[in-house]
């Protein structure tokens, strides 16, 4: 094998190395025992949320959906509106999420008489920091983050029964031991 043929191969295996890289850093969510990336999002109330709001004060819940207005969206977000109440009695802010413009948001919170804000990220870089949007996937995966009172990832639940996820968000906060009053 001819050293210019080396070189290209070394080369090409490089730059595929690289590229898959970055895919993955691009991709990869943040883990269980990280800090969870910051996020500052308008919310359905038309009110601006910062996680940083919550430091030393309460665990938050975030919980990732793909699109406002569809079936296992309009379950889940439904479920946070009629099953708040299991959520209401712990020390949490709980927000559900999507990549949808902050008027539809809106519009789908209202359908769903929602008393919690629907949080939008319309140009998805909170979305990509939570590796919810990623390479091949445009909306958000349907992934439930569980953030502690200092602000790192304690869980992150990746299977969602959309009917029965407020209960299950109380049931997880409570074995999790992360929003007691």
């Amino acid at each position: 094998m001819s050293s210019l043929v080396k070189y290209k191969s070394a080369l090409v295996a490089a730059w595929a190395f690289l590229v898959l890289s970055a895919v993955n850093a691009l991709a990869a969510e943040p883990k269980v025992g990280e800090k969870a990336p910051d996020f500052s999002l308008v919310g359905s109330d038309g009110k601006t949320y910062n996680l940083s709001d919550f430091k030393g004060k309460s665990a938050v819940v975030l919980a990732w959906f793909p699109k406002a207005f569809t079936g296992g969206c309009t379950k889940e977000c439904k479920s946070f509106a009629e099953g708040g109440k299991a959520l209401r009695g712990l020390n949490v802010a709980y927000f559900t999420a999507s990549v949808d413009e902050p008027d539809y948001n809106k519009k789908f919170a209202e359908s769903l008489s929602c008393d919690y804000p629907i949080l939008s990220d319309p140009d998805k870089s909170v979305a990509k920091a939570y590796g919810v949007v990623h390479p091949g996937r445009a909306v958000p995966e349907r992934w439930t983050f569980y953030i502690d009172r200092e602000g790192v990832v304690r869980a992150v639940e990746k299977k969602i029964n959309v009917s029965n996820a407020a209960e299950e968000a109380a049931a997880k906060l409570k074995e999790l031991g992360i929003a007691s009053k």
